[in-house]
């Protein structure tokens, strides 16, 4: 039985749960805020979530844990198989975590101050001009590499669930319109129904 540690809120443990789900495995999920910080320490230097153990196997860090998961449960397969367009699509989710990733982890932080505020700011503006990038890529297409469904889709739809937390605006215009359908083709998905928790349900009401 795989378990999962994962965080109620955290994005990055969202994309975890996203995929389990997606491929109907059967995981449990423990609250890492009810563990004490060295036992979450002992798991994952990091002190983070999301944690994967099965058996004697024990993984973090969300893009791992995800690739791991889509070797082991191959259907639906969710990365390309070909190792050229899989080269291509790490580079695609490296850059994610390069651009956009480590700009949530500055809006998740609970930091506060001038600075904080400003380097918050930042982020948003950031992650905004990003996503529209996007638009060109996605404007015909159903997801990110096309009418196939992929971790790609399952590593932004966290963030794009939580737009309103973040106060992240998108402009109401044509592009805003692409991104927003994009977004609800995700959030209909049964899979990612069912891997939101109460607080991540509370987002968005």
């Amino acid at each position: 039985m795989i378990v999962l540690y994962s965080g109620s809120t955290c994005p990055f443990s969202h994309q975890s749960r996203f995929l389990l789900c997606e491929k109907n495995i059967d995981f449990q999920i423990r609250d890492i805020a009810k563990l004490d910080a060295d036992e979450v320490s002992i798991m994952n230097p990091s002190g983070e979530s999301p944690i994967l153990v099965e058996r004697e196997l024990l993984l973090y860090e969300s893009n791992v844990i995800m690739e791991y998961l889509d070797e082991r449960h191959p259907h639906p397969q969710l990365i390309p198989y070909k190792p050229q367009d899989k080269a291509r699509f790490r580079l695609y989710l490296y850059n994610l975590e390069l651009e956009l990733y480590s700009q949530m982890h500055i809006l998740e932080s609970t930091a506060k101050g001038k600075q904080v505020n400003a380097l918050k700011e930042k982020a948003r503006e950031h992650i905004r001009d990003r996503l529209l990038a996007l638009v060109p890529s996605i404007a015909r297409k159903k997801y990110i590499v096309g009418d196939d469904f992929s971790i790609l889709d399952i590593a932004l739809a966290p963030l794009f669930w939580r737009l309103q937390k973040y106060n992240i605006r998108l402009p109401k215009d044509q592009y805003g319109m692409v991104l927003d359908k994009y977004a609800q083709r995700l959030f209909i998905r049964p899979s990612f129904l069912e891997s939101l928790t109460h607080e991540e349900r509370a987002m968005r009401l």
